[in-house]
This record gives structure tokens, C-alpha cells and sequence, in this order.
């Protein structure tokens, strides 16, 4: 059996030999000509206001293993590889190498759990950032093992992935006790489970957090799955959930320089319908301005997902070393620390933001490269 071609009024239907069929319309054809998009960027060239919402072809063919077509007022007729237009039909989307199956984890993935990888095999070759960037990603979470103790070492792994994020707290930052600290993170106080700058229009993606020294007495990290949360609570409490996933939470932060606001919901979904971030910061949760009637309903929803979050089900809880470095989705993984004591040692992080979309870029880019 061949490839079989129909024509329609709206569009063409294409049959494979193996039983694959695509429907075709006219105006994504003419939108989709090859001839219409830059042959040195990819960048779409053609003008869709220029030609009717209804056009047809006057001719469709397939011509050994490509689909051609002539259109009214075209100069030339559009030639499609039988191949490419298969892969690209409507209704199947393009395949993704950074769209990756995530693994929602609980308590018991335990520190041991957590995926380890060498920073001189993250540097120094582009299968070891694969292998580290698509473990990251399954997990939102992960453990770079063996960097120098200088700040630059951490900045450097963080860079094989792309361009660093700048907030309002620099290019990077220092995690460690300070005076007339602006933020709770510059304290030797416990930090509950949160993720971090809920306050920006789109906060970051993936946070590094490089230990150059963890001397002090306390001062663990624990972490916890917010997708694993989302989901469980999805299953035990709908309307919360749905709750969660409509209303927005005003976030604010503010110091003697900036006043930084946004708002969230604590859940967001994806076109899909699928869990794609989570945005939970009660620090910095500014006061609730919702209408008084939603207030019973959204009170109660998040309340649950806070307990949740304190839950041991969830949480896991582990000492970075010296020459550690912990990487993790901050639009995902909620992150905090116990508190500690500087007068007995030293306790410093250096940190920076990647955000998602060179994280998935990266993947895509080394994937094509690798292939």
C-alpha cells in the first residue's frame, strides 16, 4: 500500500502505508510552507494577513516522497518532505527532548536518594551534563559532588547550563549570618519549607547552592517534592486543590531599595491539565486581599497543603558537606534549613538562579548535538 492523498473542502487527509493518517488544513498548509520561514534563522517570513482564511489549493499531488501544491496567486507551489509533514501533522505535537517523565518523591527517597553527580564530569564533558540535566530534571533535585572551594567553581556548572538569573539580590549571593540581614535566609533562624521569590513576576527556576563551609552545630537542609504534595492532595481533597489552582496568593518583598510584588497561585497547571509549579512562600505572602466569601474555602485549602508540607511523608533532610553543591527546581522542590548556632563554626553558601527555559534548552541542544 502507498501513500494516499484526499482532498476535502477545508483540507487534505494523508494515509500512510502503515495505517497513519493526518488531517491537513488548507490555511495551515499555506501557513506552514517551508518557503515561508527564513532559511538561515527558521524564523516565520510569511504573512498570514495576506491571503484568505478559506484558501484551497488548485492542485495537490504526491510526487515520490514529497506533497506538492499549487496555490492561487503563488508564484511557486509549496513542496512538503512526506516525512517532515508526517511528524509535524496537526494534533501530534513536536516531539520535546526536555519534556521528561518527572518522578514525584517522597520521604522515602531519603538523602542516599538523591542523585550525585561529579562536577568534573558535569564540565567536563556534554554526556555528563546530559546525564546530570535530565536526572535534575526528572527529580527537580539533585547533589553536584567534588567543586573547589572557591565561589567560581559552583558558577562554573551553573553556566554549562546557560545564563545566569539577576534578581534584586545580585547575580549571585552569599547564604551565610549577617548583620541587618534583608531577608531571613541572612539569619542563622530555621527556615520553613518555601520556594524562593514567590514576589517576582516569574520567579526563578533552578537555584545552586554551593557549601563552601557547614561547621556550624545545625544547619541542615530539608526538602520537599511539591509536585509529590500537589498530586496527593489532587487525590485526597479536589475542591482544595482546584482552589489552590485558581486563586492568587498577592506576594510582596520589600527593603530600603526595592518593593518587589506579584501574584501567584499556589498551583499552577500546564495546557495539559498537568502540575507544573508550585509557588509556596509564607514569609512573604502579603495580606490576603481575596473576597471575604472565597476567604473559608481558600483558608482551609491552604492550611492543608501547609500541613502537607510539614508532613514527614514528605519532607527528607540532608548535611551538605564542603565542596557540595545542591541543585534543585525552585518552581517545584520547596526547600528550608534548621536553624544553627555561628558561634560554634561557620556555616556559607554561594548561590545563583538558572532559570527553566535555558535548563530545557540545554537539554534539547544536547540531545540534537549528541544524536
Amino acid at each position: 500500500m502507498t501513500t494516499t492523498l484526499a482532498t476535502g473542502a477545508e483540507g487534505l487527509e494523508i494515509r500512510w502505508a502503515d495505517g497513519t493518517c493526518g488531517i491537513f488544513p488548507y490555511i495551515w498548509l499555506r501557513d506552514t510552507d517551508p518557503a515561508g520561514f527564513h532559511p538561515q534563522t527558521g524564523e516565520r517570513t510569511f504573512d498570514l494577513t495576506a491571503v484568505p482564511l478559506d484558501i484551497a489549493p488548485t492542485h495537490a499531488t504526491i510526487q515520490g516522497d514529497r506533497l506538492q501544491l499549487t496555490w492561487p496567486g503563488a508564484e511557486t507551489p509549496s513542496s512538503f518532505a512526506l516525512d517532515w509533514i508526517r511528524a509535524n501533522r496537526p494534533g501530534s505535537p513536536r516531539h520535546d527532548p526536555a519534556d521528561i517523565p518527572l518522578l514525584a518523591w517522597r520521604a522515602d527517597l531519603g538523602a542516599q536518594g538523591v542523585p550525585r553527580h561529579e562536577a568534573a564530569a558535569i564540565t567536563g564533558s556534554d554526556a555528563g551534563l546530559a546525564d546530570w540535566l535530565v536526572d535534575t530534571r526528572r527529580y527537580g533535585l539533585s547533589i553536584v559532588t567534588g567543586l573547589a572551594d572557591t565561589t567560581d567553581a559552583g558558577i562554573e556548572v551553573a553556566r554549562r547550563v546557560g545564563h545566569l538569573r539577576e534578581t534584586n539580590f545580585g547575580l549571585t549571593f552569599e547564604v551565610m549570618s549577617k548583620p541587618d540581614p534583608n531577608n531571613l535566609a541572612y539569619t542563622s533562624d530555621a527556615l520553613p519549607l518555601h520556594t524562593d521569590l514567590t514576589n517576582q513576576e516569574l520567579p526563578p527556576g533552578y537555584q545552586f547552592l554551593h557549601c563552601l563551609a557547614n561547621e556550624a552545630e545545625g544547619g541542615g537542609s530539608t526538602f520537599c517534592d511539591g509536585l509529590a504534595v500537589a498530586r496527593d492532595l489532587q487525590g485526597r481533597d479536589p475542591e482544595a486543590f482546584e482552589i489552590l489552582s485558581r486563586v492568587t496568593v498577592p506576594f510582596r518583598f520589600q527593603d530600603r531599595d526595592t518593593d518587589i510584588r506579584s501574584r501567584k497561585a499556589v498551583i499552577t497547571l500546564d495546557g495539559r491539565g498537568h502540575i507544573s509549579e508550585v509557588c509556596f512562600n509564607a514569609h512573604l505572602a502579603d495580606i490576603l486581599d481575596i473576597d471575604a466569601a472565597t476567604m473559608p474555602g481558600f483558608y482551609r485549602a491552604y492550611r492543608m497543603f501547609m500541613q502537607m508540607t510539614r508532613d514527614p511523608a514528605y519532607g527528607i533532610a540532608l548535611r551538605l558537606g564542603a565542596g557540595e553543591m545542591v541543585v534543585f527546581d525552585n518552581r517545584r522542590v520547596m526547600h528550608g534549613r534548621e536553624a544553627f548556632d555561628p558561634a560554634t563554626g561557620f556555616r556559607h553558601l554561594h548561590g545563583c538562579y538558572v532559570d527553566r527555559g535555558e535548563w530545557d534548552s540545554r537539554i534539547r541542544v544536547l540531545a540534537r548535538d549528541m544524536a
